[in-house]
Parts: structure tokens; sequence; C-alpha cells
């Protein structure tokens, strides 16, 4: 499908219907008053309110897998800093889970998989069928009672994992600096490795368009770590991926964030996607060059928001100038860090709405 075509068929439903239709306006490349601004990592440990609901609970997982409550967290950061969409609270872990490969979520170490892919007899372990709608409805369900309780003040965001993210955390089984395991697999089973890396994309793709039908507005594909492979490695194991989604899905405005991949910035704006997203080591006059007509969302540093209130605001209108009033959608570079003040975050928001 053409971009052109796939511009065409984004619905403006929801846009219509919508008090604060900024995000989406600005995903399609038309005319905003000012830039969107949303946080990557919003709902999360920098609201004191978030840590409330987090204590009454056993962990993490729960929190995600309880609809009501991954609803609640989701609203937070609309209701105390003001932003422009809300993306709703869940994990990109939760498709290799729904695929059959569980995970834990380890407090202060991150998440772990019991049982990882190491060969196609591992993978043929995994169901052939995999029933969606039902392993993952408890994010359909938070998705639904979100758009309820957002009433239509802004745009509700969707998310999943990119292939190669998802398939890192398979192979591996945990975070790691260097993911060596899971390279080398594409080195020594290239085939084991797109096998796995079709079966992600099509379970993905599933569970975006369910995302999209439960009400997101808009969705983000997050390849976290991008940044791990060369761009030859890249247009090998993640961009068709990549694209595959994106096609698949032409209902809403679709942002490609790969972390890290500075080198394959001009092949992500010739993906089927509307938005490209920055992180802070990609120079924004230089990705606007590369970038061609695509808005692109980012950059500012999350470290930015350890300065002083004047700091932050003086670094923030230096991005949004850089940037430019259309065709931008105002982030961080990455999720804010757990232990930024709230303040500050708040700070970074109202700077942009000023702007």
């Amino acid at each position: 499908m053409s971009e052109q075509k796939n511009s065409t068929a984004i619905s403006n439903k929801a846009a219509t219907s919508l008090q604060n239709d900024l995000l989406l306006r600005a995903a399609k490349g038309e005319q905003v008053e000012r830039p969107p601004v949303w946080v990557m990592r919003q709902a999360g440990r920098i609201l004191p309110q978030y840590r409330a609901v987090r204590e009454r609970l056993s962990g993490f997982i729960e929190l995600v897998t309880t609809p009501e409550l991954a609803a609640e967290v989701t609203l937070q950061p609309v209701d105390i800093l003001g932003v422009d969409a809300a993306i709703i609270f869940s994990d990109i872990l939760v498709v290799p889970e729904a695929m059959g490969l569980p995970y834990e979520m380890i407090e202060k170490r991150g998440p772990y998989f019991p049982n990882t892919i190491q060969t196609v007899e591992d993978l043929d372990k995994l169901p052939t069928q995999i029933d969606v709608a039902d392993r993952l409805s408890y994010v359909f369900e938070a998705i639904a009672l979100t758009k309820k309780a957002l009433a239509g003040r802004v745009p509700l965001i969707g998310f999943a994992g990119a292939p190669f993210t998802i398939f890192a955390y398979m192979v591996e089984g945990k975070g790691s600096k260097t993911f060596d395991k899971a390279k080398k697999m594409l080195y020594t089973q290239p085939d084991l490795a797109h096998a796995l890396l079709e079966k992600i994309t099509q379970t993905t793709i599933t569970y975006l368009r369910l995302q999209v039908e439960a009400g997101a507005d808009l969705l983000q594909v997050f390849d976290s770590w991008a940044g791990l492979l060369s761009l030859e490695q890249y247009r090998i194991f993640s961009l068709p991926y990549l694209q595959k989604i994106c096609q698949a899905i032409p209902q809403v405005p679709k942002t490609i964030f790969a972390k890290g991949a500075v080198a394959a910035r001009q092949d992500i704006a010739h993906l089927d996607c509307q938005v490209v997203g920055l992180d802070w080591t990609m120079p924004i006059a230089e990705s606007r060059a590369l970038a061609g007509e695509k808005t692109l969302q980012g950059n500012l540093d999350p470290c930015a928001l350890y300065a002083s209130f004047a700091e932050v605001e003086k670094m923030t209108r230096q991005m949004l100038i850089e940037f430019g009033r259309q065709k931008h959608i105002a982030n961080l570079g990455h999720g804010v860090y757990p232990d930024t003040e709230w303040e500050k975050v708040k700070c970074f928001i109202d700077t942009v709405k000023g702007f």
C-alpha cells in the first residue's frame, strides 16, 4: 500500500469527537496551533499517585493485568500533568506472554524469561494458533475503560514492541547491554531468527488491530533495542517486519520509535508510518531533512529534566524552535526516568503548551 493511500485510509472519526485532537492532526501533518506534547513513561514512578497504587499490589504484572487499575494510572498524567494524549498502561512483553513465553518482572532487575527460544524445537513448542483477543483481553478492556473515562478529552495511544526488540527478549531471556545471545542467532541461525520474527510480527499485527478496535486513536511501535544493529542488519531483521505492521493497520496514524537507530532514520521514514520518533542523539535539522514530509516526535534528553526549572524551560524552548511549530510532536528522546521530579516534567509540558 502506498503512503498516499495509507494516509487517506486514516479515519477522521476519532478526531471529530475529540475535544483536543492536536496529536492526531500533527501526526497526519495537518496545521496545528502548537505542537502537541506527551511523555514516554508518563504514567509511572514519577507520580506519587502511581506509587500509591503500586503499594497496594503484589507487583508490576498485577497492575498491567488489572484493567481498572491500568486505566486509572493511564489517566493520571492527563489529570495531573496536562498532557495532550494518554498512552495505555501496559508492557511490550505481554506479546511473548500471549505467544506462550511468560515473563516475570523482578524488582530493580527488570524482566526475566524462565524459558527462551534457542532452537527450532523451542519455537515449535509455542502454540501455532494464538487467541490474542482472549490472552490479552485485559489490555483491550483497559483501553475501553480508559476511553470511556477520557470522554473525548484527549486521544489514547496504543502500543507494542517492535518485532526485533521482542525477539531480543525472547532469545536473551532478560535485559542486557549487548543482547549477544540474540545477536548470535542472527549470524548463526538466520532462518530461525526470521521464523521467530515473523511469528512475533503476525501476533503483533493482531494485537494492534484489536487495540484500535478497543479505542486506540494512534499506535506507537517501540524498537527499544534498534541501536544494537548495524544499518545492514536493521534492514534485514527489523525494517521488513515494521513495514508489515505499518501496512496492516491503515486505520490510525502510527509512530515508529527506534532508539539508537541513527543510521536508519531515512529508511524508517520510508515506512508506511506517519511519525518518526527521535531519541536525543539524533540531530533535529538533519533528521528533518532525512524524514522528508513525515512528522517528527521527540527529543529532549530525559536527563535534561534534572536541571533547574529555568534550564528545563530554556532547553525545551530551544528544542521547539529547532523543530518548528508544524509536523512535530513534543516528547522526550526516551522514557522519563523514575527519579525525575514530576514538577520538572510538568515544566516541560507547560513550556510546550505555552509555545
